[in-house]
């Protein structure tokens, strides 16, 4: 059965992106079939998968208006061996022109029905913002993936999402829940990120993945190559802890 996660946190610059990419290659590094959406109008999950935004004529985007289904819209990310669903800067005005849509909040979920068969995962890579493209990101999906950096501020915005995670499963998806929060850029140097890390062990328990995501040279120039950092160093630290990652989420879905 299909596993749907949603990749959430309304902060910026926690690791989104870095891990939608490095996650959906790592499972299908691991045999799995894989999808990865990209619902973020900058559209850097679909640049670093090898895709160039600015080249395409259909994306997200129109799947969400109703003018194109998934089938007709997906691509193959050929560096990472999974499917994407692209995004470019046409999806920043999706918020006004699903106002007066019907369903607009699940308009995603009822998209992604026709192929969920077809994949084993299907991640989703949400913005920055608790907004209708995250709403609908949050109403197709089992559960949440939380990534985040062990910062004070970090622990103050979960709460928000804690609390909009909450919404979403009484008005649209009973069966939301929160998959795992990540602990990426960690430095285990660093006392302040040691102890907000106890934190969340403390008040989340075994929500709090094992894998840590460590702050990595290689993770960060990635992108700029357009592959996971899978293909651009395999023996990084980065990118063995998304492949440990990978495995941690296998294991909880088996």
């Amino acid at each position: 059965m299909v596993k749907i996660l949603a990749i959430a946190n309304q902060k910026g610059g926690v690791g989104k992106t870095t891990t939608g990419i490095n996650l959906a290659a790592s499972l299908a590094a691991i045999g799995k079939r894989v999808l990865l959406v990209d619902l973020d109008p900058q559209g850097n999950t679909t640049m670093g998968s090898g895709v160039d935004k600015r080249s395409l004529l259909q994306t997200v985007y129109h799947v969400l208006l109703g003018e194109q289904s998934i089938t007709e819209v997906r691509v193959a990310s050929t560096p990472g061996k999974y499917d994407l669903i692209p995004a470019n800067q046409e999806l920043a005005g999706t918020e006004v022109e699903m106002v007066n849509l019907e369903q607009r909040e699940t308009r995603l979920k009822a998209a992604l029905q026709p192929v969920k068969e077809e994949y084993d995962f299907i991640l989703m890579d949400c913005p920055p913002s608790l907004n209708l493209l995250t709403l609908n990101g949050l109403c197709a999906a089992h559960s949440v993936v939380i990534p985040m950096q062990c910062e004070y501020f970090a622990l103050e915005g979960l709460s928000d999402l804690v609390n909009t995670i909450r919404k979403v499963r009484l008005n649209f998806n009973p069966t939301l829940k929160i998959e795992g929060l990540l602990r990426t850029m960690f430095d285990p140097r660093n006392v302040l990120a040691k102890q907000v890390s106890d934190q969340l062990q403390q008040h989340f328990g075994n929500k709090v993945y094992r894998t840590v995501i460590p702050r990595n040279v290689r993770l960060a120039e990635a992108p700029g190559f357009g592959v996971p950092v899978l293909f651009h160093d395999k023996l990084s630290k980065g990118s063995q802890a998304y492949l440990a990652l990978a495995k941690e989420i296998m294991g909880d879905a088996a």
